[in-house]
């Protein structure tokens, strides 16, 4: 088995992306890149860390390429901003790529350097390649996210690097109670009306998410 690493913003969806992927026989959301050690999800929110939110995957090379992770991970965020994917600013949401081996630092150069050249981004690629530091494991109740909350999605940017779409965010008071605060959250109307009416909100959270969300007429304002 193998191992590669990858930031490309909320940890949640991109664990999800990776493990739809025949041959990646395990992944784990976590924190890399920074100076503290073992750091708490709201630590890293806070942007005093250093870290970003990264996945480790484990996969097995004689069924997927690491060539094929990589056309994975260009193609489920934007790759031309570097700390931020959609809403989620700041730069724990960094497009990171740490290799594991001289021989995948090479094919993420080599794989960069091609999607810039190919004209497909209206922008230059900012994504960082680094050799991989420190894994550090997330708390438990990030792990598989999404597959334990059906009605919670992770909002991901997409190549094209324009204009995203926001994906909602389904928050129970536990939940936020245990998020805490971090820089920048989105939230769906709590009664469930307004599907794609989204606000933003800097304030640290409490017990109960609609005390901290607006409610804009028109998603589309985003």
């Amino acid at each position: 088995m193998a191992k590669a690493t990858f930031g490309a913003g909320c940890f949640w969806g991109v664990e999800a992306a990776f493990r739809r992927i025949d041959g990646v026989t395990d992944a784990a959301v976590g924190y890399a890149g920074g100076h503290k050690e073992n750091p708490s999800y709201q630590e890293v929110c806070a942007n005093g860390t250093g870290h970003a939110e990264v996945v480790e995957i484990e996969y097995d090379p004689a069924r997927v390429s690491y060539q094929t992770l990589l056309d994975t991970f260009w193609e489920m965020h934007d790759p031309t901003q570097l700390n931020r994917q959609g809403p989620d600013v700041g730069d724990q949401y960094r497009s990171v790529i740490y290799f594991h081996s001289p021989e995948q630092e090479e094919e993420a150069l080599v794989s960069k350097e091609r999607l810039d050249a190919s004209g497909a981004l209206r922008r230059a690629v900012a994504t960082l390649i680094e050799k991989a530091p420190t894994f550090w494991r997330a708390e438990e109740y990030h792990q598989r996210y999404l597959e334990k909350n059906s009605a919670a999605s992770c909002n991901l940017g997409h190549a094209g690097g324009g204009r995203q779409r926001l994906s909602s965010l389904h928050i129970s008071p536990a939940i936020v109670a245990r998020l805490g605060s971090c820089s920048e959250m989105w939230c769906l109307r709590p009664e469930g009306r307004g599907a794609r009416t989204f606000s933003t909100s800097s304030t640290p959270m409490g017990a109960n998410a609609a005390d901290y969300c607006r409610f804009p007429a028109a998603a589309d304002s985003w």
